[in-house]
C-alpha cells in the first residue's frame, strides 16, 4: 500500500458497519418469522410482460424528461423505461447489468467489479458524461465526475422502474447531464407490503441473498427495511490465469413514506453498505524493473439518508423540498478518499392560464472531499471545499390544443471552478394523429471540471533508460497533471425522434441526434522537467479536442401473441474527434458503432416463463493511455435464458444462464491501473419467497 489510515481505526469503522448490517439482518429475518403466520401473500411480480397491452406500456407514467409526471408516449426526450419485470425476466443482478436493454447506452464490463457505462459514446471507467441518480439523489462522483458503479446498488426486487434518458438533460438536472440522464426510482413503500426472501448461487454469483419486509406502521404511513449481500468470483485474464478481482458487498436500508396534514406526502429514506473488491494492479515506479504488479484488496463504504416533500397547492399548482446527505470512503492502493455531500432542492409546478405549464426550482449543493495521496496519486491541495448554487425555469406552451406544444427553458449554475454557467434548450413536440407522434429539440450542456482534472498529478508510466521509446541513460517518468485552468467542456445537440404505431401488435421509437462538442479533454505534453535521478515528461490536461457524434437509436415492441412479446433494440454511432492542431480524424475511437439487443418473453404455462436475451456488440478500439496505444476488442455475441416455475402464489424458482454462446470475451481495457480481464460465462439458481 501506498497509504495507510490508523489501523485501528479503519478497523473499528470496518466493524461497525459490518456489525450494522448484519445486525439489520438478523433483525429482518427474525421479523419476516414472527410475522410469517399473518402477512398477505403477494403474487411474484405485480405485472406481467406479457400481460400489457401497447397502449398501456406507452401510458407508463414518467418523472425524469420534465421533473414532473407524464405519459411516456408524450415524452419530447429520447427516453427508454426499464420495468421491474424487464429486470425480473432478465435475470440480471445489477443495475449496470440491466442498463444493457437500452439503445444508446453503452455497458462494457472491465472486471468482476468495474463497469463502463456511458451513452452516446465517450465511454470509460469514470465515463463523465453520464447524470446517474437514485430516488432523486445524485451518485457520480465529483472527483472524477464519473460513477463508481459498484456501489450503486439496492434490492434488485425494490426497483419500481428505471428511466433512461439519451441525450442532454441539463435544463432541469443540471451539469453532467451531458449525454444522459439515467434515473433509478424505487417502488413505494405501499406497494412492497409483507415479506421477501431471495437466495440464490450459481458459478460466478457465488452466493447472494435478500430479505424486505414493509407494514402499515400508523393511519397512512408504511415502512419498510431491507438487507442484502453477495460475493461474486473473480473473472480472467486475456492469458487465462486468474484475475483476483472477486467481491463481496453488504448493504441494508430503510424507507418510511406517510401522508402529513393536508395529504402531502413525505418519504424518508436511507441506505448503508460496506464492501471488499479485490483487484489486480500494474502501478508505475521509479525505481526498477519500474512498474509493480500486485493484488489489491480496496475497501468501500458509505451511508446516505433523504428526506422529499411534496405538497399540493391547488389543483393546478405544487411544490417539493428534497434534502440528502451523503457520506462515502474508498481507500484502495492508487488513492484513499472520504466524500461528504449535502443537497438540497425546491421546485414549484404550476398553470399560468390555459396555455402555460411552468416549473421552476432552485438547488443548493455543498461537498467536501479528503484525500489520501500516493507515490502513484496525489491531490494539491488533499482537501477540498466546493459549492454549487443553481436554478431552473422552463414553460410547457400549448401552440395547439391537443396538438402542438413548445417547450423553452434553462439552467443556471455557479460552480467554483468555471463560476457561471448556463444551459438552455427548446423542445417541439406535435401529435398529428393518435398513433403518431414527432418531436424536436435544440440543446446546450455543459460538463463542469471534475476535482482531478483541476488538482491531480498522477505518475501514469515510467520509460526504462535505453529503451525503445527512450535512448537516454535515465528513466522518463510521464506524469499526468491538472490544470487550475480547465474550462468546461461544452456540447450543442439537435434531436429528432418519431413514436408510432404501425399495427396493433407494433410500437416503434426512433431517435436520431447529432452532437457537436467544444473544449474536449486532452493530455498535452509540456517541456520536460530534470528531477534528480530521473527525466519527468508532464502532461497536462487541456481543453484541446473537439469532436462530433451523429447516430440513431431504435426501440421496438411486438406483441406476438397473448403469451409472447418480444423486445427489440438497435443503436448506431459515429463518432469524429479533430484536435485543433492536427488534421487527422480519430473514426470510433471509443464506442461500438453497432449494438443491437432481442429478448423475448414467453409465458409457457400458467406457471412457467422461458426467456432469453440476445445482444450483438461491434467491435471497438480501446484507447491506452499508460502505454499511448490502441487495442482492438473484437465484437461478440451473447446470449441469456431464464427459465422460472411458479411454485404456488408465494414460490417462484428460475435458473439462468449468462454468456453462454462462449466460455469468455473481453469487453473494455481499462485506461490506466487494471490488467485486461474477460467476462465468463456462468449460471445460477434463485429461489424468491414472497409473503
Amino acid at each position: 500500500m501506498y497509504h495507510v489510515k490508523h489501523p485501528e481505526i479503519q478497523r473499528l469503522i470496518s466493524c461497525s458497519i459490518f456489525r450494522i448490517t448484519m445486525s439489520t439482518v438478523l433483525v429482518t429475518i427474525m421479523l419476516l418469522c414472527s410475522m410469517a403466520g399473518s402477512a398477505k401473500a403477494a403474487a411474484i411480480a405485480s405485472t406481467d410482460l406479457t400481460e400489457l397491452s401497447l397502449e398501456e406500456l406507452m401510458n407508463i407514467e414518467i418523472t425524469s424528461v420534465s421533473k414532473k409526471p407524464e405519459r411516456l408516449a408524450d415524452a419530447v426526450a429520447a427516453i427508454f423505461v426499464i420495468s421491474q419485470d424487464d429486470i425480473r425476466r432478465s435475470g440480471v443482478t445489477s443495475i449496470p447489468e440491466a442498463l444493457r436493454m437500452v439503445p444508446g447506452i453503452n455497458v462494457a464490463r472491465i472486471d468482476s467489479n468495474k463497469w463502463a457505462i456511458t451513452s452516446r459514446g465517450f465511454n470509460g471507467r469514470f465515463a463523465n458524461n453520464l447524470l446517474v441518480l437514485i430516488d432523486g439523489r445524485i451518485v457520480y462522483t465529483p472527483s472524477c465526475s464519473g460513477v463508481y458503479w459498484e456501489v450503486q446498488d439496492t434490492l434488485m426486487e425494490d426497483v419500481d422502474r428505471i428511466e433512461v434518458i439519451r441525450g442532454p438533460g441539463a435544463t432541469l438536472w443540471g451539469a453532467n447531464a451531458v449525454n444522459g440522464v439515467i434515473n433509478i426510482i424505487t417502488k413505494s413503500v405501499a406497494d412492497t407490503q409483507g415479506g421477501l426472501v431471495a437466495i440464490g448461487t450459481g458459478t460466478e454469483e457465488l452466493g447472494f441473498g435478500g430479505v424486505r419486509y414493509g407494514t402499515v406502521m400508523g393511519e397512512a404511513t408504511y415502512g419498510r427495511f431491507y438487507a442484502k449481500g453477495f460475493k461474486r468470483d473473480e473473472f480472467v485474464h486475456t492469458t487465462g490465469d486468474d484475475a483476483g478481482d472477486d467481491w463481496n458487498m453488504l448493504r441494508g436500508g430503510f424507507r418510511l413514506d406517510s401522508l402529513l396534514y393536508g395529504h402531502a406526502p413525505v418519504t424518508v429514506q436511507g441506505d448503508i453498505y460496506q464492501g471488499n473488491i479485490n483487484q489486480t494492479l500494474n502501478l508505475a515506479t521509479l525505481s526498477v524493473p519500474f512498474s509493480q504488479t500486485f493484488e489489491d484488496k480496496s475497501e468501500v463504504s458509505g451511508w446516505n439518508l433523504l428526506t422529499h416533500w411534496q405538497h399540493t397547492l391547488s389543483p393546478t399548482s405544487d411544490f417539493t423540498l428534497q434534502i440528502y446527505y451523503d457520506r462515502t470512503d474508498r481507500d484502495d492502493a492508487v488513492y484513499g478518499e472520504i466524500r461528504d455531500t449535502f443537497d438540497i432542492n425546491f421546485q414549484h409546478q404550476f398553470a399560468a392560464g390555459e396555455r402555460h405549464d411552468v416549473i421552476w426550482g432552485l438547488g443548493y449543493r455543498y461537498t467536501h472531499d479528503d484525500f489520501s495521496n500516493s507515490g502513484t496519486f496525489s491531490l494539491d491541495p488533499d482537501s477540498r471545499n466546493d459549492e454549487l448554487f443553481s436554478a431552473f425555469l422552463q414553460d410547457k406552451i400549448t401552440l395547439i390544443k391537443n396538438c402542438l406544444w413548445l417547450t423553452i427553458g434553462s439552467k443556471f449554475e455557479h460552480n467554483d471552478y468555471t463560476g457561471f454557467e448556463i444551459q438552455p434548450n427548446g423542445r417541439l413536440f406535435w401529435a398529428p394523429y393518435p398513433k403518431h407522434k414527432l418531436w424536436a429539440a435544440v440543446s446546450r450542456a455543459v460538463r463542469t471540471p471534475a476535482r482531478f482534472e483541476h488538482d491531480v498529478r498522477v505518475l501514469n508510466l515510467v520509460l526504462p533508460p535505453f529503451s525503445p521509446n527512450n535512448p537516454n541513460s535515465f528513466p522518463i517518468a510521464l506524469t499526468v497533471m491538472g490544470d487550475p485552468d480547465y474550462e468546461s467542456e461544452e456540447l450543442l445537440a439537435y434531436e429528432l425522434g418519431y413514436r408510432f404505431v404501425p399495427a396493433n401488435a407494433l410500437s416503434i421509437d426512433l431517435a436520431i441526434f447529432y452532437n457537436d462538442y467544444d473544449n474536449l479533454r486532452r493530455s498535452e505534453m509540456e517541456t520536460r522537467v530534470f528531477q534528480d535521478i530521473y527525466m519527468e515528461q508532464p502532461l497536462r490536461f487541456d481543453n484541446g479536442l473537439k469532436g462530433k457524434t451523429y447516430g440513431l437509436e431504435l426501440a421496438a415492441v411486438w406483441q406476438a401473441a397473448d403469451w409472447w412479446r418480444w423486445d427489440i433494440a438497435y443503436s448506431y454511432l459515429r463518432i469524429d474527434i479533430d484536435t485543433r492542431f492536427e488534421k487527422d480524424n480519430i473514426q470510433n475511437s471509443d464506442g461500438p458503432q453497432h449494438q443491437a439487443s432481442l429478448r423475448s418473453a414467453v409465458k409457457l404455462s400458467k406457471d412457467l416463463d422461458l426467456d432469453f436475451w440476445l445482444r450483438y456488440v461491434d467491435d471497438v478500439k480501446a484507447v491506452i493511455v499508460k502505454s499511448q496505444s490502441r487495442l482492438e476488442i473484437d465484437s461478440y455475441f451473447t446470449l441469456d435464458i431464464r427459465l422460472a416455475w411458479q411454485l404456488n402464489d408465494n414460490v417462484e424458482i428460475a435458473l439462468v444462464g449468462q454468456n453462454l454462446l462462449d466460455d469468455k470475451h473481453p469487453e473494455y481495457v481499462h485506461e490506466n491501473f487494471t490488467l485486461p480481464t474477460e467476462v465468463e460465462r456462468g449460471m445460477y439458481g434463485k429461489v424468491t419467497w414472497q409473503f
